[in-house]
């Protein structure tokens, strides 16, 4: 530890290491629950790539893990730090390097908040799509790290499909340049889709080439609500099968309608079995809406209401963001599932998934990119409280499984971290789980970087 810490202090500017317990203590884990976190030996803050660079070496000498964090915003344990790791946090590496209108990509740091680019790129007349409800405080690298989603990703996509390239520091201290900057390119095996979604478990990320996208006219936003979840998923079924390309179709179950009106007072309809968003950004965006009201309509909503102007959509998606906070506010604790299945089984996960809830005697509410497929169960729980936490537990498991036996899988943009391991081993199966680690032990042989993780 001695030697570790004198090494650091030798390579790196005072301001960039933390060894003080209790501050150390504030970077030891995301916002995932039922995940454990171990104590750093010290926590390093770089400005630079060098300085990156210089940590790992120095944990590859003395073999030493690496915990890579961003905004700790994630929801798996992918970030939290293991006993006697060094915890290195990107979020001083917080620049917009470059914006082209041109190539209609921008260059930037891991530690850049996400909303904080897509207001710069809005400037020059662009966007970056993906936008996780996090989006006021995650970061890029973080977003890389865990292949992130978020509202958009029924049309636009999700956060692989816009990164072109990076440069990434390898646990030896060697820096790797994948990828392009052109708007094509196949020059040999995919390494930067390979790092995206790898939880910092392959490398650190320390620059991006993002691609972007012009801006679109403002969105209009329709709500429409339910008696059921099934007649609401009929409705998503309907929309997507007629070719509809809404820009969001999200969902809300009763539950997680109660909590965002405790939480915020809107005056959402709390009788509604599901509320149904769904918002287009086209030229035209009140036809698509009245034709999508139609269909909600032939499905059985028993009210659809479009917004009329911009502020009036904006109400509605700051529910739809508001979901998660709200329900954890539910019960001391909580575990947010992330099970993606195909979207003609959407129903059927919902339902099972009010089942599940009602087996155990637990509070799980349901917010879902509809669109996607993409469910978040959310379970609430007391933690002080030993059995209900082991109900918990299993409800968890068993909403995996049911995705899986659905045809879907453990996490559609959480990531895997700690919270979901054991699961991943079941998707992939074992032939999966061997090639996955023998790419694991290519890029870093001596396993220092976030051990634990994945497998």
């Amino acid at each position: 530890m001695d030697d570790l810490l004198e090494r650091l202090r030798a390579d790196l500017p005072a301001e960039a290491l933390i060894t003080d317990p209790d501050v150390m203590a504030s970077y030891a884990r995301d916002m995932a629950g039922f995940c454990e976190a171990g104590v750093p030996a010290a926590v390093v803050l770089p400005r630079t790539v060098e300085q990156v660079q210089r940590v790992m070496r120095t944990a590859t000498a003395l073999r030493v893990p690496v915990v890579p964090q961003g905004a700790r915003t994630g929801l798996s344990g992918a970030a939290n730090a293991s006993d006697g790791c060094v915890v290195l946090s990107l979020i001083r590496m917080d620049r917009i390097l470059e914006i082209s209108a041109v190539d209609r990509i921008a260059v930037v740091e891991p530690g850049v908040i996400n909303a904080d680019l897509a207001r710069a790129v809005g400037e020059h007349g662009l966007t970056y799509p993906p936008d996780p409800s996090s989006w006021e405080t995650c970061t890029i690298g973080g977003n890389i790290g865990t292949a992130s989603g978020g509202l958009c990703c029924v049309k636009y996509g999700v956060t692989a499909e816009y990164v072109l390239g990076l440069d990434v520091v390898l646990a030896d201290g060697r820096l790797l340049t994948t990828g392009r900057r052109t708007a094509k390119g196949v020059a040999g095996y995919d390494l930067t889709r390979l790092f995206v979604g790898s939880e910092g478990s392959l490398g650190i990320v320390v620059k991006a080439v993002l691609a972007l996208r012009p801006k679109p006219p403002a969105r209009l936003v329709l709500g429409a609500e339910f008696p059921s979840a099934a007649s609401a998923c009929e409705a998503i079924c309907s929309i997507m099968e007629r070719g509809h390309t809404p820009s969001l179709l999200e969902l809300m179950d009763r539950t997680t309608v109660r909590a965002v009106n405790a939480m915020t007072g809107m005056g959402l309809p709390e009788t509604t079995e599901a509320l149904l968003l769904a918002a287009f950004d086209t030229a035209d965006p009140a036809a698509d809406l009245a034709a999508v009201g139609e269909l909600c309509r032939a499905a059985g909503a028993t009210e659809v209401v479009p917004a009329d102007t911009a502020a009036e959509s904006e109400l509605l998606l700051q529910a739809r963001r508001t979901a998660l906070p709200a329900l954890e506010r539910l019960k001391p604790a909580t575990m947010i599932d992330d099970v993606c299945v195909p979207r003609s089984r959407l129903g059927e996960m919902i339902e099972g998934t009010a089942a599940i809830a009602a087996k155990h005697g637990l509070t799980i509410g349901v917010c879902a990119h509809a669109g996607d497929g993409n469910t978040h169960p959310v379970v609430c729980f007391d933690h002080h409280d030993p059995d209900e936490s082991r109900r918990a537990r299993e409800s968890f498991d068993e909403i995996m499984a049911l995705g899986l036996e659905l045809g879907g899988t453990i996490t559609g943009e959480h990531g895997v971290g700690l919270l979901k391991k054991e699961w991943l081993a079941r998707e992939l199966g074992p032939v999966g789980v061997e090639l996955q680690r023998g790419v694991k032990r290519t890029f870093d042989p001596l396993g220092i970087l976030n051990p634990g993780k994945l497998f």
